[in-house]
């Protein structure tokens, strides 16, 4: 148990991993859906986060994607203090600090390094908030405690977990092989009092029967003396999930005859825009990795958001893909660019403060008539509106640096509240930009967006999201020892289970 911020103790539980990508994530947005469906008011906390796909709360901060949904598992609205620290990389040794919500600024890992114990009073705040009203917290590890050249200062995992006294169950994945080497070695690298606060671990993604893997379990056990808590078979529709990493993105799950393509640029943000589009059937969604020409035969190119616009923009010239644009619209075909990817599309773009690197203006792919300012201040809302050609409602939010106005603005995509103007569309029709996010959730634009394309959409997205969670939470039940892990958590099994 740990005391929220009024002294009550309230039961909580974190998860760790033996490695980054074991599924913590996904596990731990299961878990808050199998025990709110069991009454509890439950909630999740990350304490430190990196991904470029972020997700903006009612109050207009950033927290990561992964939260988001583990807030719609736990059937609550989305908060900062859910992730307090999310740290989005702009450079291979670079990223910028989200604290609470808001741009801290931009630290080289080394920076950071030095930094990121100063910070671990606004975690804890954070937590103590969280917990207020939480009858169970769900604490999410990042990376793997067993990268003990990391410990200084640690507020990811034991760091956090020792200074807010939690209990420890392990996470280990075997579908990559070496799950027995992974658990028994994370037990011989922590140190004797972190250890001690491992109360148990569980296997991920076993394929096949898991009674097969008894002795494995049996092993692990007698090395580390932790409790064996299950085997959690496959879930295959955890691939429609949102990914939190850019290394998960997968191409799309359907094979319809509209073809939609999306270079993956180097600094791909907020790429769940995306994951409406890959579950629906009458689509293709393919996803160009560098060294791969744009195809010929696309109805659609989709330019996504970028953390670094202008090293995106040299990225995506550096391909090529420029190139396979221009034959692309030539051909006739459409573009759609997302926030830097709507930045991109436009005449020029200027950094005058060095917001993405030295001060300077860059040309643009040059199809929207548009000029874009970088600018250090950062807008962070939610969006609502009507998307200008088909009258279709409009949901989504915003969160980029940046105003981008010409003469297409005059012709925007969208009528935002308040009938305020977003995006461009080009006089031919053919390529159009926006800053909004999350414009494909929305099942009316898609549909209407779809059918310009002679498409039919065919999903009901948060509805099928939400349907999935449930499947996950019924999966984990019948495979993990929800009354151990409760009772590891310090909560109430009569309350938890209803009895």
């Amino acid at each position: 148990m740990s005391a929220a911020g009024n002294g009550r103790q309230v039961p909580a539980v974190m998860v760790q991993g033996t490695g980054s990508n074991v599924g913590k994530s996904l596990i731990v947005a299961g878990l808050c859906r199998l025990f709110a469906n069991r009454g509890l008011a439950v909630r999740p906390f990350k304490p430190q986060n990196m991904s470029n796909n972020a997700a903006v709360t009612g109050d207009g901060g950033e927290i990561g994607r992964a939260q988001a949904l583990q807030a719609m598992g736990c059937r609550v609205a989305p908060s900062v203090h859910m992730n307090p620290v999310l740290l989005k990389p702009e450079t291979d040794t670079g990223a910028q600090v989200i604290v609470q919500g808001k741009r801290f600024g931009t630290l080289r890992a080394r920076e950071y390094g030095k930094q990121k114990a100063l910070l671990l009073p606004k975690v804890i705040e954070s937590y103590s908030i969280n917990s207020a009203e939480a009858d169970l917290v769900i604490v999410e590890g990042a990376g793997s405690p067993a990268e003990i050249n990391l410990r200084a200062g640690d507020i990811a995992n034991m760091g956090f977990a020792g200074a807010a006294d939690l209990p420890v169950i392990l996470c280990a994945d075997i579908d990559r092989g070496g799950v027995i080497a992974s658990v028994v070695g994370t037990h011989a690298v922590l140190e004797p009092e972190e250890r001690q606060r491992v109360r148990g671990f569980f296997i991920n993604r076993f394929r096949g029967d898991p009674g097969l893997f008894q002795d494995g379990m049996r092993e692990i056990e007698a090395r580390t003396r932790w409790q064996g808590l299950g085997v959690v078979p496959w879930f295959a529709d955890a691939a429609k999930l949102p990914a939190e990493d850019a290394l998960d993105l997968a191409g799309g799950l359907g094979d319809g005859d509209m073809k939609i393509v999306v270079p993956v640029i180097s600094r791909i943000a907020n790429f769940d825009d995306l994951d409406p589009l890959r579950l629906e059937p009458g689509v293709t969604l393919e996803l160009i990795q560098p060294g791969t020409p744009l195809p010929g035969d696309a109805d659609l190119v989709l330019l996504p958001g970028s953390k670094s616009t202008i090293g995106d923009l040299k990225f995506f010239q550096s391909q090529g893909w420029d190139i396979d644009l221009k034959a692309h619209h030539r051909r006739g075909g459409h573009i759609l660019g997302i926030c830097g990817g709507y930045q991109m599309l436009g005449r020029t773009i200027s950094d005058p403060e060095g917001v993405e690197g030295p001060p300077g203006t860059v040309e643009g792919l040059g199809y929207l008539d548009v000029e874009t300012v970088l600018t250090s201040q950062k807008s962070t809302v939610a969006a609502s509106g009507t998307h200008v050609a088909s009258g279709a409602p409009v949901s989504g939010y915003e969160i980029h640096v940046g105003r981008t106005q010409g003469p297409d603005s005059a012709s925007p995509m969208m009528l935002l509240a308040g009938a305020c103007p977003d995006g461009a569309v080009s006089p031919d029709g053919q390529v159009s930009g926006t800053y909004v996010h999350g414009l494909f959730t929305g099942d009316a634009f898609r549909a209407a967006y779809l059918d310009a394309f002679g498409t039919r959409s065919q999903l009901t997205y948060d509805r099928d999201i939400d349907r999935i969670l449930e499947d996950l939470a019924e999966h984990l039940a019948k495979s993990l020892d929800i009354d151990a892990l409760l009772q590891i958590a310090g909560g109430s099994r009569e309350h938890a289970f209803g009895v």
